[in-house]
């Protein structure tokens, strides 16, 4: 199943508000236990940011800081650390970050953050994967799906932003949308319980300036592919 991010996000001042709040309870540096991995260090295609990634060999968690512009603060400071390193991929403008992150077997996350005057600040309080999800289940579509007690999903950046996604024919405004891809699979209960491919890379667009979802016509057809059984 698809879980490898794809590249990829423009400032609204105002939009999404996680705001300053989180900035204020920023710690000055990674706790006791965590140890810089080099191979993960990233940086924004102008230089100007680098991210780090720091991981806990005792519990095997890992910690996103980010410098910039002299400052070194960790990204979604909180109590939750994530169980894998992530991917991080920037706007052109630099003005947003998308971090692709793997949460399991096959699984994975999308999460979104904005930059601000205190640094970049997650953008939503749900993951942008999470909210993928909830969009889709507004749509005919799902009520295509098998209905299952548990599903095993992910949510994947698609190829295409650093040329706003040209190759698919779209002349949409420089750093405004990022296309998303949804996968999952269900168990399903029976005789002979198993797993099965529920949604198989349906697509939607997130619009960076709105905060809202759609579906472009372009992806209905092979949408309505996407959640045919396998």
């Amino acid at each position: 199943m698809k879980g490898r991010a794809f590249w990829v996000g423009l400032f609204v001042a105002c939009n999404f508000g996680v705001g300053s709040a989180a900035a204020a309870a920023q710690p000055a540096a990674p706790p006791a236990g965590y140890k810089i991995e080099e191979e993960y260090t990233q940086k924004s295609p102008n230089g100007a940011t680098t991210i780090e990634q720091y991981q806990n060999k005792d519990d095997w968690t890992w910690q996103f800081w980010v410098r910039r512009e002299g400052a070194f603060t960790q990204l979604d400071p909180g109590p939750e650390s994530a169980g894998y390193p992530a991917d991080f991929i920037f706007t052109g403008d630099m003005k947003w970050i998308v971090r692709a992150q793997k949460i399991g077997s096959g699984t994975s996350t999308l999460h979104l953050y904005r930059l601000t005057p205190e640094g970049y600040v997650r953008a939503r309080e749900k993951p942008l994967g999470e909210l993928a999800w909830d969009f889709m289940k507004t749509r005919p579509d799902w009520r295509k799906i098998v209905k299952a007690p548990e599903y095993h999903d992910s949510a994947y950046l698609l190829e295409g932003f650093e040329e706003n996604y040209r190759k698919l024919g779209v002349h949409w405004p420089a750093n405004r949308y990022i296309l998303i891809g949804l996968s999952g699979d269900a168990d399903v209960r029976g005789r002979k319980p198993m797993q099965t491919g529920v949604v198989n890379g349906w697509h939607c667009r997130y619009d960076l300036q709105t905060g809202k979802f759609d579906v472009p016509a372009a992806f209905l057809r092979d949408n309505a592919k996407a959640v045919r059984p396998e």
